[in-house]
Parts: C-alpha cells; structure tokens; sequence
C-alpha cells in the first residue's frame, strides 16, 4: 500500500505531502492540471527512468519520496542488499534530481543504485498506460503475470532450482575440459616445480635463520682476528705472571721488614701485595674468558658460501614462483594439488557429465512440466480476460496469451507476451505495440480483473476511461471498485462515473499568480465530492440535475 507521497520542485509543484488510504482514489482534474506530474513524480521515487526536465523552473533540485507498507517480497529483496527493514514500519523511497541530470536514489535514508531502486519500485507499483514503461508495456512482466494466474509458483520455483544445479554442473563439466585441454603442458610445469621443491626442502622461517646466521659469518672472521690480538696482549708464555710474580717478591720482602711497623707506608704495601695476587688471578680468568670467545667465532672454512649457496637458492625459487619464502612450502601442496586434479581429470570428467545429464534431465521435466501449466493457465486467462473487454467498450477486440519455445532460463524455456487485436480483421500483435493508451490502460484492467486477489502491489490506471463515457465508464468505475477490494488502486480520470466509484478523490488544480504557475492538490470529501462530481458532469454551472446525477452515481 502507497501510505504517502511527498513532492519538492517538481515541475509545476513547489511543495506537496499527501497521504493515502486503501481502496480505490481517483485523481481528478482539468486536463493540464498537472496529474501526469504526480504519476511522474511517484515514477521519480519509485525508479522509474526520469530527466532533469522534472526540476521546477528556477530551483537547483527535485526530489519525491513514497512510503509503501512492507511486503515479503520487497523485506527478502533489501535485506538480501543489506538494507535495514523494520517489519512494522513502512518502507520509504526517496530520489532527488539535480538540474544538471544527477540522480541520488535512497531506500530508508540508505544511499542505493538507481537499479536497485527500480527493482523495488517494481515490486511495489504497477502504472498501466502510455506513459510508463512499466507495467504492460514490459513484455518481460507477462510471463510472470501468467505464472501469479495460473498459481505456478511451485512450478516456477522448481524449474530455477533446477536451473541453478544445470548451470552449476555445466559450469564444473567445462572447466574440467579446460582443464584437461592444458593438462599436457601444465603437467611438465608442475612435475618439474615439485621436484625441484623437494629438492630444495624450504622449511618454515628458513630464511630468516639463514640471513642471521649469514650476517653472523661475515662478521666473524674480523671479530677472530681483534680476540687473537687480545691473546697475544695477554700472553700465553706466562711473561706477564712471572713479572708479577717477581714485583710480589719484592713487595713480599718490604712487607716483612715492616711486619711490627702499623704505619701507612706497611698498610700501604699490604694493599699492594694483595692487588698484585688479584692481577695474577684474573689475567688468567682474563685469558681463558678471551679462548672461550675466540672458541665461538672459530668457523667452519666454506661456512658463509654455504649459508649464502642456500639463503640465494630460496630466494631465487620465490621470485620464480612469485611467492614469499614462507610461502614455497603452501605452493607446493597447490601445485600437487593440481598435478592431481590434472590426473584425476578423465576420472571427474566423466562424474562431471553425468551429473550435467541427470541435471538437464530435471530441469527438462521442470520446464515441460511449467510449459504445460503455462498453456492450460493461458487459456483460462484469455476467457477470463475477454469476459471482460465487451463492458468496456472493446467487444471486438481479441486477446490471447502467446506462448512460444524460447531459450532455457531459470524461467523455463517459455517466451510469453500478451498479443491484442483491437480491430476485426487487423492480425494480432504485441499489447505495448497495437494498443493505444486508453485501450492499454482497459486491457491492463480486464487483466487486472482477471487475476484479482493474486498480487500485492499498488496499481495506478492511467487514461482508462479515454474515450468512453456512460455505461462504459461506469463498468470501468466498478471493475476499478472490484480490483479495489484486494490491492489498493489509483486511477487519473475524467469521468465522473469512475471517480464516483472511488473511496478517495483528490482535485488537481493549476494556478497563476504573476508569471508563476504552481499545481495544487486537495482532498475533495464530504459534500464536497457531490459538488466536484457534479461538476465533473455538468461543467462549469452547476445544475440541481447535476447534483442529483452526482449522488445517484455515488450511492450505485
């Protein structure tokens, strides 16, 4: 359900906010008034194809924006794009357009392409006329409009299943093929890249231990050569200990001549002597500490190019195979892993195939299956639907659902399009081509009619009454009441008898005030709507006889 239209600069409407109920509303008015620029505005937010001719004369922007009530099949669409949906709430469409042609579409204040908006609107609006590419005028919906007919939901969903699963298995039976038509050439690739990974056995961080170990042996051989300095300042012929040793027995016979003596100069001397005994002791502790540490740095000869043999052999298989070091160890399971798929080739091309055959096996059940319902289904709809056309005004018209084998699809293998005469004697052809816009718009009706109950949404009738009036009228006013009971409907009329037989009615006016020209809606209710039928029927002056007319056809 439309619950409500708001409308910035849009061509001759400055600001407008309406609010709609169920049922039937008729928009009234004279012609030039300015309905056609509400359908092009509720087309605007719901996204149909609009152009910067819709921006109002002297403003910068236009925008329109609808709210619908929910439905399943709109909830499961926005959330499957992520769009927040609040089950309780109304949904809200919203598109502005700048003077310059740029577009914004927005679905609950979340910015959306042009694309996804359109395919919501079409979920929630229907505009049957001359002036919408929607509707009946896209053969695409007629083969959709059959299918809510005839009830083959279950049907039509078993056929795209199927058609998922035979895509899925013919997608998987050609790229095996691919597969093996290479296989020769990637064989020879992929047993040489594992043997020579073998060989070279990378294991995890190998390269980080061999780049600290390569920079450890390019500094050892000058850290070996300052120890061995070290050594030999240290001596290892016991020089330096014997030349200690000797300034101990000197300092030794000083202190005995001072044994008794508590002077400085004995105290002095005993600090001496024990200083000596400490130099003696660690020059030596000196001495193994420094062998200990020219021990580490002693490297095998070769060492660093073997390092380096290894470091640069692992960095060469990386760029080769354009992958980390870490990375040679996964690459090669990867490459095993196609070596094997290449070798199981013949084996899974050949399951590969007979699950395509068994998978076109169920989707041809499916799709005959559908193809009949659609033929008994189209049937049924062309009676029903041309029970309808002699009360409106169309007795001699044909209709008939053609049905023809088309390529496979997740719909089946049917084309379908709705093809009219609407003359004796002029051959059938497609409804969007032989129809003009009130004979679309009485079509649309009668199908309408004909599938009534079965879709949830909005319908707009656009010039349905064009160029009939009296008792026509009054069948089209009736089956757009009918219709009503279902799904709500808004049809743009002329007629008094079609607007009597709505719930709402809205008036659309045209003012000017200087040389600026703006389009007014009002809500026309109570004794008001006897006055505007009234007028409707008798023009500008208004009769008694009008007015009886008017409530006669209010209260039928």
């Amino acid at each position: 359900m439309l619950t409500g239209l708001s409308i910035r600069n849009v061509v001759l409407i400055e600001a407008l906010d309406l609010e709609f109920g169920t049922g039937l509303t008729a928009l009234t008015g004279e012609t030039g008034a300015g309905k056609s620029i509400i359908l092009d505005a509720l087309g605007m937010a719901t996204g149909a194809r609009s152009d910067r001719g819709l921006v109002r004369a002297g403003t910068d922007k236009a925008q329109a924006i609808a709210g619908f009530s929910l439905s399943n099949s709109v909830a499961k669409l926005l959330e499957a794009h992520d769009i927040d949906v609040d089950p309780n709430e109304d949904v809200t469409l919203r598109r502005s357009l700048t003077k310059d042609g740029r577009s914004k579409a927005f679905i609950n204040d979340q910015a959306v392409s042009a694309k996804l908006l359109s395919q919501v609107g079409s979920l929630l609006l229907e505009v049957h006329g001359q002036h919408d590419g929607r509707g009946l005028l896209d053969a695409g919906t007629h083969i959709h409009l059959l299918d809510l007919f005839g009830g083959h939901q279950t049907l039509a969903a078993r056929c795209s299943a199927a058609y998922t699963k035979r895509r899925e298995t013919q997608a998987q039976v050609e790229a095996l093929m691919a597969l093996r038509a290479k296989a020769a050439e990637d064989r020879e690739f992929l047993e040489h890249a594992i043997a020579e990974l073998d060989r070279l056995a990378p294991s995890a961080g190998e390269d980080v231990r061999l780049s600290e170990e390569r920079r450890f042996l390019q500094g050892a051989e000058g850290a070996l050569t300052e120890l061995t300095a070290a050594q030999d300042a240290l001596g290892e012929d016991g020089a330096f200990e014997a030349r200690l040793a000797s300034a101990l027995a000197g300092i030794d016979r000083l202190r005995s001549k001072f044994a008794d003596n508590q002077s400085n100069a004995a105290r002095a001397l005993e600090s001496a002597a024990q200083a000596l005994e400490r130099a003696m002791l660690e020059t030596q502790e000196a001495r193994d500490a420094v062998a200990v540490a020219a021990q580490s740095f002693d490297v095998e000869p070769g060492r660093l190019d073997e390092t380096e043999k290894r470091l640069f052999a692992l960095r060469a298989a990386a760029r080769k195979y354009d992958c980390d070091i870490d990375a040679l160890i996964e690459t090669r399971s990867k490459f095993a892993g196609e070596l094997s798929a290449i070798e199981n080739a013949d084996m899974d091309l050949s399951k590969a195939k007979s699950a395509a055959n068994k998978a076109k096996e169920t989707y041809d059940k499916a799709a005959f299956a559908l193809s009949k319902a659609r033929e008994k289904s189209a049937q049924t709809l062309d009676k029903a639907v041309m029970r309808e056309l002699p009360p409106l005004k169309m007795e001699r018209a044909q209709f008939i659902t053609h049905i023809e084998t088309g390529d496979e699809t997740a719909l089946g293998v049917d084309k379908v399009r709705f093809q009219v005469s609407t003359n004796p004697g002029t051959a059938l052809g497609p409804l969007d081509k032989i129809a003009s816009g009130g004979e679309m718009a009485r079509f649309a009706l009668a199908i309408k009619v004909a599938l009534a109950g079965k879709n949830d949404a909005v319908m707009v009738f656009d010039e349905v009454d064009q160029g009939v009036g009296g008792a026509v009228a009054d069948a089209v006013g009736k089956r757009l009441a009918r219709l009503s009971k279902s799904a709500q409907v808004f049809v743009v009329t002329h007629s008094p008898q079609v607007a009597a037989a709505a719930n709402h009615q809205y008036r659309i006016e045209k003012s000017s005030t200087g040389s600026t020209t703006t389009t007014n809606v009002t809500l026309v209710a109570d004794d008001a709507r006897e006055e505007e039928i009234a007028r409707m029927l008798a023009g500008e002056t208004i009769t008694q006889e009008a007015r009886a007319a008017a409530r006669q056809l209010m209260a039928s």
